[in-house]
């Protein structure tokens, strides 16, 4: 079968994408946090961003509930998030992010800052922006919307 531009643009989308997720995670596998996926990178996102609990977790990642539960498992594991008792509902157990948890998230976004840059440096600032741009417009076709939080 013939490469459709529509099928090439996909594909470059999700090997530049697979690239910089794997380039950041053996950066952070090397400074002392192996183990770490894009799932629960973009896990510890939705969580810094309000998703208190599995429920919450899962709407934010577009996964199950149960899938959320297993990924919050994970990251328990490996000390990133705390699961504490919610004071309101004591059936509820609210979602904090370790000191570890942060440190991780820190070095992973400035992992991907320096991806950004060395890319800007290559092509220049203004076709990453530009490119920026027309992947948010992309989002927003036909009601596209990002699955995970960014």
């Amino acid at each position: 079968m013939e490469s459709t531009p529509g099928t090439r643009l996909a594909t470059l989308l999700d090997q530049a994408f697979h690239n910089m997720v794997n380039a950041v995670v053996d950066e952070l596998d090397r400074r002392g946090h192996p183990g770490v996926t894009a799932t629960l990178e973009f896990a510890l996102v939705a969580i810094r961003a309000g998703a208190g609990d599995a429920s919450a977790l899962g709407r934010a990642l577009g996964v199950s509930k149960q899938a959320a539960a297993k990924t919050i498992a994970t990251l328990e594991t490996l000390g990133y998030v705390r699961r504490e008792p919610d004071p309101v509902d004591a059936r509820r157990k609210l979602l904090t992010i370790s000191e570890r948890g942060e440190e991780m998230t820190v070095l992973g976004a400035a992992a991907f800052d320096r991806l950004r840059l060395r890319w800007a440096e290559s092509v220049g600032i203004a076709d990453v922006e530009r490119a920026e741009r027309a992947l948010a417009v992309l989002l927003d076709l036909d009601g596209i919307s990002p699955v995970r939080p960014l």
